[in-house]
């Protein structure tokens, strides 16, 4: 299977220190020849390895301004999160007068179709009674991480797609309908607090082809829109969204807009991993929902914004109560397309399997005894010396033919220990000096 992963490593800047080894959860790092690797099959695209690089080695890959070019008309899709990226005061209209400006011809905001997801989740919380928690498709870092370490909980997952793929189809749809432009002709783009909704919209889960053609990270485009702040005069021919949309951009938010049964908001990719462990142990099925969201605080706290995520919190909090929670949505509306499926997944999710040890089922049995045995002999520090996140790892490549015993520094001591006892051993052994040899050669008569 290919793979496609916006998470990219600099191998100039990368010095091998190994903090990302020690922080990825998935354990999708190695550092091999002093530099690190990013697997592949493990990577989720959190961005977690971007925030704590130290030597600013890892980097989102994202489209730039130029690719808008490639269309007839373009629309911007913002993030919730991007209102909160700016000085207080600054109005949802004024950032998006600067979008218009730096060369969009329209502005769905996203947080308009999270209203419409929301009513999407509490049809189907409504309608399904048999599995529980059900989790929230909402984080692509998180449906992934669910795809690689816990494919068992892809059951939980509500089918419903995310917001800014309901902003993509419905802002081509309304265009198409004002302008007749056709939905192949209109580029829509996604301003992104992240690198995984980068990957969702190059390789996407649950439907076989997104809705969204490029995605612009907040951090990238944040400089041309802070030069266009002041610009005036666009006005938008979409509704605009209320606080229940807007609250969608920081943890907690989807959970106020739906508001019915007991639900759970989970921040931070650690934190979400604990938790699905305890769904794994069927501890927490007196929950309806459970929102998890990779980033620490929701998508304010995302690998791809400028603004402090606390500060942010704060002004979004703020903007959404001004909004208020009056919806311009018709529910009655989104409660037939939900029946007709406008919202559902198109496609099943299947899980990514990330430690396939052989084809071969005798030899995949045979290859894990031998990975049991193998780890039993390193020394169960996870000190990640030898450039993975623990011992079990550095078995796994050991058996995967990925690395040596050696590799760790303390069997590699060992090894030096048992070298050079076995040299101490042999000098005991040897014959006469070459001098002493050289002597009895030279009187030696003819």
């Amino acid at each position: 299977m290919n793979f496609y992963h916006s998470v990219t490593l600099d191998l100039v800047k990368c010095k091998g220190c190994t903090n990302c080894i020690k922080g990825c959860p998935t354990e999708a790092i190695r550092v091999r020849g002093g530099k690190a690797h990013i697997m592949q099959d493990k990577c989720i695209d959190c961005g977690e390895c971007i925030r704590i690089c130290p030597n600013h080695a890892k980097y989102a890959v994202t489209d730039g301004l130029e690719k808008l070019k490639s269309y007839k008309f373009t629309v911007a899709l913002p993030a919730p999160s991007l209102y909160a990226q700016f000085k207080e005061g600054t109005s949802r209209e004024a950032v998006n007068a600067a979008l218009h400006a730096i060369g969009f011809d329209e502005v769905y905001e996203v947080p308009l179709a999270a209203e419409e997801v929301t009513v999407a989740i509490r049809e189907y919380l409504k309608r399904n009674h048999d599995v529980r928690p059900l989790i929230s498709s909402s984080c692509p870092a998180v449906l992934r991480l669910i795809r690689v370490r816990f494919p068992g909980l892809i059951k939980n997952i509500v089918p419903v797609k995310a917001p800014v793929e309901i902003a993509g189809k419905r802002a081509k749809e309304e265009i198409s309908s004002v302008y007749g432009i056709k939905p192949e002709e209109t580029g829509a783009f996604f301003i992104s607090p992240c690198p995984a909704k980068v990957t969702s919209v190059k390789q996407p889960i649950g439907t076989p082809r997104s809705h969204v053609d490029g995605v612009l990270s907040i951090s990238g485009i944040y400089g041309e829109l802070m030069r266009n702040l002041g610009r005036s005069g666009f006005e938008s021919i979409f509704e605009k969204s209320s606080g229940i949309g807007i609250g969608w951009g920081r943890s907690g938010g989807e959970n106020i807009a739906i508001g019915i049964g007991s639900h759970l908001a989970v921040d931070g990719i650690h934190n979400c991993i604990d938790v699905l462990e305890e769904i794994e142990l069927n501890k927490l099925s007196n929950i309806d929902y459970l929102e998890l969201q990779a980033c620490s605080g929701g998508c304010i706290g995302g690998a791809l914004t400028v603004e402090n995520r606390f500060v942010a919190k704060v002004k979004l909090i703020k903007l959404a109560e001004k909004l208020g929670t009056e919806t311009r949505i018709d529910e009655n509306s989104i409660v037939r397309d939900f029946e007709e499926g406008y919202y559902n997944f198109e496609k099943e999710i299947n899980p990514t399997p990330s430690l396939k040890l052989d084809e071969d089922i005798a030899k995949a049995i045979r290859k894990m005894e031998i990975l049991e045995k193998t780890l039993k002999e390193l020394p169960g520090l996870d000190c990640g010396s030898c450039g993975c996140p623990n011992c079990r790892s550095l078995a796994e490549d050991i058996v995967q033919g990925r690395a040596n015993e050696t590799d760790c520094v303390f069997k590699l001591r060992e090894k030096v220990r048992q070298l050079v006892a076995e040299v101490l051993d042999l000098s005991q052994k040897l014959p006469p000096t070459m001098e002493g040899q050289e002597g009895v050669r030279k009187s030696d008569p003819e």
